[in-house]
């Protein structure tokens, strides 16, 4: 079971989860993100610490000192373990004060962003314990560890969990942080944002779980952007290839790092919601509703390239020396259409446009598109299933579309748009995917 910042974001929230994790009776093993809006301070001080700023990163940890001193007063109902908490949430405060002494790095800054989820793992495990719960806090960077390609190493994680759990069989609530690991130099690393669901993943994996639940503030995943589009609907079933489609292509709610573990151990994962715990929310697995349209989702901040040979190239060495400027600066690519001079791409990453474009130009010309949104929609979509194709492109047939994605997928089909055309594409795409077959 794993928890978000939102579910863990107050002490009557961290109370709620208490009751969830305990009201099945069977052992769980619940990963927690830290408590909401903590990591955006801790990387704030991190901030500050770069421009040398100690007076600032100190303001920072005395206003988290005091926040955490209310929490800890609202959580606990003994002065035993009022005492505990704050002897311990002291000892991070002066650890976090330690780093504004030294040279500040990007080691220091992982160290410290750390600091988030090994709070609310203390204090919600204290908080089991207090109520007579047998519950073990498992350290994640006991187990969790990424190899010298950052991906992590799953067979080091299954090894050393299952010693851990050897020693510990006998809890009922096993916690840890998620987000949080070790890389393969034994130096504090994370996940990258949102990884909390890859820490879930992993771990279910690992154990190996029944079931994997990601719990959030939203009723499961739905089928088109309820931000943008009215009436939107959870979808109650998705296929662990739909899901990783729409999580890769904006739907929040799931990471898409997080199926790819469960997906390959046969794990269901159930998206759930901490303020609807009676909610059916999203089951997701190895099956495959036929010739259904599952969901829409969106990726902004899109920037398209286009590049035409302007030496005529023979086409493969003119596309594999296009590619390898995209991977020497490590620049994925979502989407890509040819011709035969020319190539476009699209890619979210903007952090070396620059040199990216710069060395494209010595291929051919080069253009580019700003503000660009990528619409997918998931469902199965294999060549064989008549019919849905035909919808999809009927629903934006207004819409001007800059490149289309199909084949590369029997799950998705993506089209590039301007990011003022979204709001429309989403809502017309809802209309004749979803609507019009509920009337």
């Amino acid at each position: 079971m794993k928890f978000g910042g939102t579910s863990v974001g107050s002490p009557a929230r961290m109370k709620e989860v208490a009751r969830l994790v305990t009201q099945g009776g069977e052992p769980v093993f619940v990963v927690l993100s830290a408590m909401s809006g903590t990591t955006n301070e801790l990387v704030e001080m991190s901030n500050r610490l770069y421009k040398k700023n100690t007076e600032g990163a100190h303001e920072i940890i005395d206003n988290l000192e005091q926040k955490y001193l209310v929490h800890i007063n609202e959580l606990y109902s003994t002065e035993e373990y009022r005492h505990a908490m704050r002897l311990f949430l002291n000892e991070r405060m002066n650890y976090l004060r330690s780093f504004t002494d030294d040279l500040f790095t990007s080691f220091e800054e992982k160290n410290i962003v750390a600091q988030g989820e090994i709070l609310s793992t203390t204090m919600i495990t204290n908080f089991l314990c207090e109520q007579g719960i047998k519950a073990a806090l498992i350290p994640a960077l006991d187990f969790m560890r990424t190899d010298k390609n950052a991906a992590p190493d799953q067979f080091y994680i299954k090894e050393k969990l299952a010693t851990i759990m050897t020693r510990q069989h006998d809890k009922q609530v096993y916690i840890t942080q998620g987000f949080i690991c070790l890389n393969a130099y034994g130096e504090v690393d994370n996940l990258q944002r949102g990884g909390s669901d890859y820490t879930a993943s992993l771990v279910g994996a690992a154990l190996p779980a029944d079931e994997i639940q990601i719990w959030t503030d939203i009723d499961g995943m739905h089928n088109n952007d309820p931000r943008v589009v009215e009436n939107t609907a959870p979808v109650r079933q998705l296929h662990f290839e739909e899901a990783s489609e729409l999580a890769f292509f904006g739907a929040k709610i799931l990471h898409p790092t997080c199926v790819q573990p469960a997906s390959v151990a046969g794990i269901p994962i159930r998206l759930k919601n901490t303020m609807q715990p009676n909610a059916p929310g999203t089951i997701i697995n190895n099956h495959l509703e036929h010739g259904k349209v599952k969901a829409v989702a969106a990726k902004d901040n899109i920037i398209a390239i286009r590049v035409e040979s302007s030496r005529r190239l023979g086409s493969a060495s003119f596309l594999r020396k296009v590619f390898e400027v995209f991977e020497s600066y490590q620049t994925p690519v979502d989407m890509v259409a040819t011709s035969e001079v020319g190539v476009s791409m699209t890619i979210e990453n903007t952090n070396r446009l620059n040199d990216i474009l710069d060395e494209l130009g010595s291929y051919g010309s080069v253009s580019v598109e700003r503000n660009m949104c990528i619409v997918c929609v998931v469902g199965d979509l294999n060549r064989n299933t008549l019919g849905n194709i035909a919808l999809i492109t009927t629903a934006i047939q207004r819409i001007p579309v800059r490149m289309i994605s199909y084949g590369g997928s029997d799950y998705a089909i993506s089209f590039l748009i301007s990011q003022d055309d979204k709001a429309e594409a989403l809502r017309s795409l809802s209309k004749v995917l979803f609507q019009n077959k509920e009337s």
